[in-house]
């Protein structure tokens, strides 16, 4: 699977590389498709089952969209916050990782959202070398957004990943109603999930737009999303879709904004 991670860091690099003002949402899909074709590697998005197939490579979520946004020729502007997600299988196996960027200068409660957000994917890394099951990583997660006076989405969680792009176990941010009714697992070596905070501004709450895949804040609010795919090994957790200097397990107090 770090074949497949690898491709997918290289990837979010494309994008990141492409976003400022005046460039279209369809542009960086369309490079990232182009990366995926020139890796050998199958996307994991285009065509996804819906009552409308997903139509593009990434999902790409701009300012209040909060996962499964349709690129397209949106333009983006100043201030504006996109977050990138996308996956794809090598040689029969997946990764799957999402980060939120600023375009330019962006407002202060912005910058707060993103740091928070990626310092709960960091925490959940961390926490994930420690603790033994996951619900005792999501009731800190659910804690740390809280705490930070925004708002963990609940209508959207992690996955298990390996040969296909969701398998089981859900790995929800917070402490669900499902974990408490038995959906909770243990921290083991051999377990591959996809961990992805998506932290709101003002509402935890979320509503689909009439495209049949973006999924907007219920406020208007703006929304971040970071994922990264990352297997447990019996030396703590490793990041599959963090870049190719990460060699190894992530040391403890040593979080994905590091890998």
């Amino acid at each position: 699977m770090r074949q497949a991670g690898l491709c997918v860091w290289g990837a979010n690099q494309v994008a990141a590389a492409l976003i400022k003002p005046g460039v279209t949402t369809g542009e960086i899909d369309a490079a990232v498709e182009k990366f995926f074709d020139e890796q050998g590697a199958i996307s994991l998005f285009k065509g996804y089952p819906g009552k409308v197939p997903f139509p593009a490579v990434t999902c790409i979520s701009v300012n209040e969209e909060v996962v499964h946004g349709l690129p397209g020729p949106r333009k983006l502007k100043e201030g504006d916050i996109i977050t990138v997600d996308t996956g794809c299988k090598v040689n029969g196996w997946c990764a799957d990782s999402a980060f939120t960027y600023p375009v330019g200068k962006i407002s202060a409660e912005a910058r707060k959202l993103l740091e928070v957000t990626q310092g709960t994917l960091d925490l959940a890394i961390e926490l994930m070398a420690v603790k033994s099951r996951w619900s005792e990583v999501a009731l800190e997660m659910e804690r740390y957004v809280r705490d930070a006076g925004f708002y963990v989405v609940e209508s959207f969680v992690g996955h298990g990943i390996g040969r296909e792009l969701h398998e089981d176990p859900q790995v929800p941010n917070f402490v669900s109603s499902q974990l408490k009714r038995g959906g909770d697992f243990d921290l083991r070596p051999g377990l591959v999930i996809a961990v992805e905070p998506m932290v709101n501004v003002g509402t935890k709450r979320v509503k689909a737009l009439a495209d049949h895949w973006t999924q907007v804040t219920y406020d208007g609010k703006p929304s971040a999303h970071f994922e990264h795919t990352i297997a447990m090994t019996k030396d703590g957790p490793f990041l599959l879709t963090a870049g190719p200097d990460h060699v190894g397990p992530t040391p403890k107090g040593e979080g994905a904004a590091k890998a």
